[in-house]
C-alpha cells in the first residue's frame, strides 16, 4: 500500500500529513496542502513478465449496485496456466490493488513459486481506475462524479464477476476452488473478498493488510512507533539523529542563505524558496523514512526504489551521531536519503514530488483516502522520531473537499466489513512482518482456528509474497510453508464438501 501521498499498497498496500494511508504505499497527496495535479493520470508501465503470462480483458458494469447506470468498461486481468491441473487443481486469484497489475504480478513471486505444488491457474485482476482498467477512459479522473465508482465494494464485485466469467469461459474451471491472495491494500481486499463472497473464494491470504487501521480500532501512533523501532534496532544513534534533524532544518531554513544551503546540500532539483517549500521538504523526508522501513528487505530489491539489502541498516551507518552541529548532522541526513533515491548513482538531482515507483496509482489512492479509506495516523515526537502531528479529522476533511469535492466517511469501512467483530468468518490468513509499519493496523494474533495470524519477525511489507531468495530469513520461509499448509487444508475441505454434495 502506498502512502497516500501516506496502506500499498498496505504497497500495499500506502500519507496525509496528519495521517491517512500511504499504499502500502510518491507523487503525494498532502494534508492540509494537497494538489491532485502533482500525481497526474498515469498509464501503465510495460515491464518484463514471464512469457506464459497472458493479458486479457472483460466487460464489467461500472455500477454493480444500481440499475440506472448500465454502461460497462474493460477490466484487465492476467493469466498463467502452465502449472494448472485441470481436474484436481485450484485457482490462485490476486486481488489487484492501487496500481498497474503487471507491476504487482512481477512482485508477487510467491504465487509463481507455489503454482506447481497447488496445480494452480494464476489470475491477476486489475483494480478499477488503475492501470488500463479505466471506467471512463481519459475522463476517469476528471471529477468526483466520474470517480464515484472507485470503491472497495465495486472492486470486490468486479473480482466476483470476473471469476464467474472465467468459470463460464474456461473449460474445466466450473468447480475449481479459488483462493484469494493480496498484499497491502490488495491484502485487505483479499480478506474482505472472503468475508463478503465466501461462496466464490474458499479462503484468503491477506499479507500486510491493515484492516484495523480505521476509526480508533488501533492507536493512531502505532505506525510511526514501528518505523522508529526499525531505525532504533538498526543502529545506535540512528533514530535520534533523524529526530534531531527536524529542528536543525527549521533553524537553517530561517534565512535565504540557509534555504540555498539546504537545496545545494540535498541536491534538490528545485531549490527551496518559501516556508511551504520547507514544509514539503520535511514531509518528503518523513515519507522517505517510512518507505525505507516498509521495504527493509534482506536482499537487493527495486520494489519502490532500487535499494541495497537491509537498507535501514545501510542508512543508519550515516546516522550514528545525533549531537553533531546542524550542518554536519544534515549532511549525514543527505547521505542517508541518497541511499533511497540514488543507490544506482544515476540521479543528477533529487525530486521532492517523487518518492515511489510510477507504477502506483497515487492519484486514485488519494481519492480513496478521501472517501472510505480513512486511516488515522499521528506522531508525538516522544515515542517516535517524527515531528508531532495530531490526527485532525476536520482539517483532513476540509482538504479532501478542497481537492476532490467529497467528504470522507471514517466509520464506513468498519461498519461495512465488521471492524474487529469478524470471528464469524473463516479461512483467512493474516500475515505480517515485524518490521512493517502497517502491522500496527493488522491482525497479529489468531482470532479463531480458521482466522489465523502469521508473524514474520524479520519481515518488511509483504515479504512473504515475494519470490524465494537465498537470503530470505528462516522466519519468512517458515511463514510461506505455513501459508501453503493452510491452503492445502482449505482445498482438502472443499474436496470433501464437494464429494458430500454428490
Amino acid at each position: 500500500m502506498v502512502k497516500n501521498g501516506p496502506p500499498g499498497n498496505p504497497e500495499t498496500g500506502l500519507f496525509l500529513a496528519s495521517g491517512g494511508p500511504p499504499e502500502p504505499g510518491g507523487g503525494r497527496f498532502h494534508h492540509p496542502r494537497g494538489s491532485r495535479e502533482a500525481s497526474g493520470l498515469w498509464g501503465w508501465r510495460k515491464t518484463a513478465l514471464p512469457e506464459v503470462l497472458i493479458g486479457h480483458s472483460h466487460h464489467c458494469y461500472i455500477d454493480h449496485f444500481g440499475f440506472a447506470e448500465d454502461r460497462t468498461f474493460k477490466q484487465r486481468y492476467l493469466i498463467a496456466d502452465q502449472h494448472w491441473k485441470k481436474d484436481t487443481g485450484s485457482i490462485l486469484f490476486y486481488t489487484g490493488n492501487e496500481g498497474d497489475i503487471t507491476w504487482f504480478a512481477n512482485n508477487t513471486g510467491f504465487m509463481w513459486n507455489v503454482a506447481e505444488e497447488l496445480g494452480a491457474l494464476l489470475v491477476f485482476a486489475e483494480h478499477r481506475y488503475y492501470g488500463e482498467s479505466l471506467p471512463f477512459g481519459n475522463k476517469s479522473y476528471a471529477d468526483a462524479k466520474h470517480l464515484n465508482y472507485l470503491t472497495s465494494q465495486q472492486a470486490l464485485a468486479d473480482f466476483a464477476v470476473l471469476i464467474q466469467h472465467l468459470k463460464n469461459s474456461i473449460p474445466g474451471t466450473e468447480t475449481t476452488p479459488v483462493i484469494a491472495i493480496g498484499g497491502s491494500y490488495g491484502g485487505m481486499l483479499a480478506a474482505w473478498f472472503r468475508m463478503k463472497y465466501p461462496h466464490i473464494v474458499i479462503g484468503a491470504l491477506a499479507a500486510s493488510a491493515p484492516v484495523w487501521q480505521f476509526d480508533n480500532l488501533v492507536p493512531c501512533g502505532s505506525f510511526y512507533k514501528i518505523v522508529t523501532e526499525d531505525f532504533k534496532k538498526s543502529g545506535i544513534g540512528c533514530s535520534e539523529t533523524i529526530q534531531n534533524s527536524w529542528a536543525a532544518i527549521k533553524r537553517i531554513a530561517d534565512t535565504k542563505k540557509g534555504l540555498q544551503w539546504l537545496s545545494n546540500t540535498f541536491r534538490l532539483c528545485s531549490p527551496l524558496k518559501s516556508t511551504t517549500d520547507v514544509i514539503n521538504f520535511r514531509e518528503w523526508l518523513r515519507e522517505t523514512w517510512i518507505y525505507v522501513a516498509m521495504v527493509d528487505y534482506p536482499y537487493e530489491a527495486a520494489f519502490l526504489q532500487p535499494l541495497p539489502a537491509w537498507p535501514v541498516k545501510v542508512i543508519c551507518k550515516y546516522l550514528k551521531n545525533p549531537k553533531l552541529p546542524d550542518r554536519l548532522l544534515l549532511q549525514n541526513i543527505f547521505q542517508a536519503v541518497n541511499i533511497y533515491y540514488n543507490y544506482t548513482g544515476h540521479a543528477s538531482c533529487l525530486n521532492l514530488t517523487q518518492t515511489t515507483t510510477k507504477s502506483l496509482g497515487l492519484q486514485g489512492w488519494s481519492y480513496q483516502a478521501c472517501t472510505e479509506m480513512v486511516m488515522p495516523m499521528c506522531s508525538d515526537g516522544i515515542n517516535d522520531m517524527f515531528e508531532p502531528q495530531k490526527w485532525d479529522f476536520q482539517a483532513y476533511s476540509e482538504e479532501c473537499f478542497k481537492t476532490w469535492g467529497v467528504r470522507p466517511r471514517p466509520s464506513w469501512i468498519p461498519i461495512f466489513y465488521g471492524g474487529k467483530n469478524i470471528s464469524a468468518h473463516s479461512n483467512i490468513i493474516f500475515s505480517n512482518g515485524g518490521l512493517d509499519p502497517w502491522s500496527g493496523g493488522s491482525v497479529t494474533k489468531n482470532i479463531t482456528d480458521t482466522l489465523v495470524a502469521i508473524m514474520i519477525p524479520e519481515g518488511a511489507h509483504h515479504l512473504d509474497l515475494r519470490s524465494n531468495n537465498p537470503l530470505d530469513p528462516i522466519s519468512v520461509l517458515q511463514a510461506r510453508l505455513l501459508e501453503v499448509h493452510y491452503m492445502k487444508l482449505w482445498l482438502q475441505q472443499h474436496k470433501r464438501v464437494k464429494k458430500g454434495l454428490k
